[in-house]
C-alpha cells in the first residue's frame, strides 16, 4: 500500500533521464547546444530534492553496452565531448541509479517496482531529449497511474518545436504538470 503524506498524496521522486552521456552521439551537439540551462536547473532541483529528502532516481540508456556498470557510464561520460554538463548532474550515495536500453525510463527496467514499493505515487521528469525520452516516459509514467510532472526548464530539446508541442501533449493527453524549477512541485 502506497504511504500518503497529510494532504492525502503519495509522495513525489525526481528522475533524471539521460544527463550522463558522452555527448557522442547523431544530434548530440544540437543537445549540448540546449543543455546548458536545462544542466543548471536540474542541478538547482537535485540540490532541492537532497536537503528535502526527495527520492532521487537516475535512469540513463546504456547505449547498448550491456556489460557496463553505472560507474563506468558516468566515468565514460565525464571523459566525453561535455563533461561541463555532466559534472554538476552527477548522482551520489543513496541515490537510484537504473540502466534504461531504449527511450521510456519503464520499459524493460524496475522503475515501475522502485516506485511502487517505495510508495511512490508522482514522478517529477527531468532530463533529455524532450520529445523523446521525456515524452515517452511521460506516457508510460501515465499509463501505469502515476501522477506526472515535467520541468519544463529542467528537460533538454533536440527540436524546440516539437518539445513544446510534446510539452502540451505531456499536459493535455497524459494530464501532467508543466512546472518550471523555480516553483516545482517536489513533494
Amino acid at each position: 500500500m502506497i504511504e500518503t503524506h497529510p494532504e492525502g498524496k503519495a509522495p513525489s521522486a525526481l528522475v533524471v533521464i539521460d544527463m550522463l552521456t558522452p555527448y557522442d552521439y547523431r544530434d548530440a551537439e544540437i543537445v549540448a547546444e540546449h543543455a546548458p540551462e536545462p544542466v543548471a536547473n536540474i542541478a538547482r532541483l537535485l540540490e532541492r530534492c537532497r536537503a528535502e529528502g526527495v527520492r532521487i532516481i537516475y535512469v540513463n540508456d546504456n547505449y547498448r553496452d550491456w556489460d557496463c556498470s553505472p560507474a563506468e557510464l558516468v566515468s565514460d561520460a565525464l571523459a566525453g565531448q561535455h563533461p561541463e554538463l555532466v559534472e554538476p548532474l552527477l548522482p551520489q550515495p543513496g541515490e537510484a541509479f537504473i540502466l534504461k536500453v531504449r527511450h521510456s525510463a519503464f520499459y524493460s527496467t524496475p522503475l515501475e517496482y522502485l516506485l511502487a514499493t517505495e510508495g511512490i505515487g508522482r514522478v517529477v521528469l527531468t532530463g533529455q531529449v524532450t520529445e523523446q525520452c521525456i515524452l515517452y516516459s511521460a506516457l508510460d509514467a501515465y499509463v501505469r497511474n502515476f501522477r506526472l510532472a515535467v520541468v519544463e526548464d529542467a528537460v533538454v530539446p533536440l527540436d524546440r518545436e516539437l518539445a513544446r508541442a510534446s510539452l502540451r501533449m505531456m499536459e493535455r493527453n497524459m494530464r501532467a504538470d508543466i512546472e518550471r524549477t523555480a516553483n516545482a512541485d517536489l513533494r
